[in-house]
């Protein structure tokens, strides 16, 4: 994979993660949307994108920080479904609340992007 090629993966896997922030902050303001994908790790873009790049014989799962990003991917959503439950159970506020946390951790998992996608560049 050469290095424009490199960039646009991880740009894709970036927007994705994005993608899904705003899906979650719009349906905590009331807006719906698919609630199985933003309970279910598996089933998103960036679950998607992951399994393909980042699990058994994908390009990158060489990367100690490939399995680390698939863990906090799962963690995202297992926030976002405890987010989900409190907005559905009433307590919009704070699950509205709450996203400052995921938010935090949805950070880190654009720096592990940015060090994979280093690292990468690095080896080619």
């Amino acid at each position: 994979m050469n290095s424009q090629e490199l960039k646009q993966d991880f740009e894709s896997a970036r927007i994705r993660h994005v993608h899904f922030k705003s899906r979650l902050r719009s349906f905590l303001f009331g807006n719906g949307g698919d609630e199985e994908l933003l309970r279910d790790p598996e089933l998103c873009s960036l679950g998607q994108w992951i399994t393909s790049q980042l699990r058994g014989s994908g390009p990158y799962a060489h990367l100690p920080e490939a399995r680390r990003f698939d863990q906090e991917h799962v963690r995202m959503h297992r926030e976002a479904s405890r987010l989900i439950d409190l907005y559905q159970a009433g307590r919009a506020d704070e699950a509205l609340t709450g996203f400052g946390p995921l938010q935090e951790l949805a950070d880190e998992m654009v720096g592990l992007l940015q060090t994979m996608e280093a690292k990468l560049r690095t080896e080619a």
